[in-house]
């Protein structure tokens, strides 16, 4: 999907730097102090236009999100979403969540949501699914004992893909479903995509992982 170019949106970004955190590898390890508080923090990579990260965080006050997004032209109405808001919980990068461990220090984060990932169907472009091992590397690395992996999809290749790149790296399935909707799951916050795809009629898959 083409995203319409945003002139706008760098200047925008900086002027909402309550939302937008400026050169956050400098909060490495103090992400409790720039929220003020010690809850547990979650973390999206790839949020889109926000509406994961911000119904999470209205949902939950009880904890800290933080969404990452690299698209400028995309992030811009997510920022918009958490402005509205008005959610004292939540945070957003505009950063390339390329080594999570710039950004994190270990045992820092308390769960990661990988939320319609790119599939990069092609087996020469497998090192960027977000479920390749070089990645459940990083996870394993910020994650505190029992972190969570929650990973959301509509592609059944992906899904498939990342419950044995899961298993072969030793992770242990905490839940999978294969159709998610079917539970009307009331606490299940759905993402854009998700809403597209399952007014479909796509089945959407999820699991939860952790590392032993």
């Amino acid at each position: 999907m083409r995203v319409r170019h945003k002139p706008w949106a760098d200047d925008y970004l900086k002027e909402n730097d309550h939302i937008v955190v400026q050169d956050p590898k400098n909060y490495k390890g103090k992400w409790r102090e720039l929220f003020g508080n010690d809850k547990p923090l979650h973390v999206e990579i790839g949020s889109g236009k926000g509406q994961f990260i911000t119904g999470m965080a209205a949902q939950h006050p009880e904890y800290n999100f933080i969404g990452i997004e690299l698209a400028k032209s995309i992030i811009v109405t997510a920022v918009e979403k958490a402005a509205e808001a008005d959610l004292p919980n939540v945070r957003l990068l505009n950063e390339n969540a390329a080594d999570f461990r710039e950004l994190f220090e270990e045992n820092e984060v308390d769960s990661i949501y990988l939320n319609f990932s790119d599939p990069w169907p092609k087996n020469k472009h497998e090192k960027r699914r977000l479920t390749y091992k070089s990645f459940l590397e990083q996870y394993e690395a910020v994650l505190k004992d029992n972190g969570e992996v929650v990973f959301k999809t509509d592609n059944q290749k992906l899904f498939e893909y990342s419950l044995s790149s899961f298993s072969r790296y030793g992770m242990v399935l905490q839940e999978v479903k294969l159709d998610l909707h079917t539970e009307n799951d009331p606490l299940n916050v759905k993402t854009e995509y998700e809403e597209k795809f399952s007014s479909r009629g796509y089945r959407i898959y999820r699991s939860v992982a952790t590392f032993k």
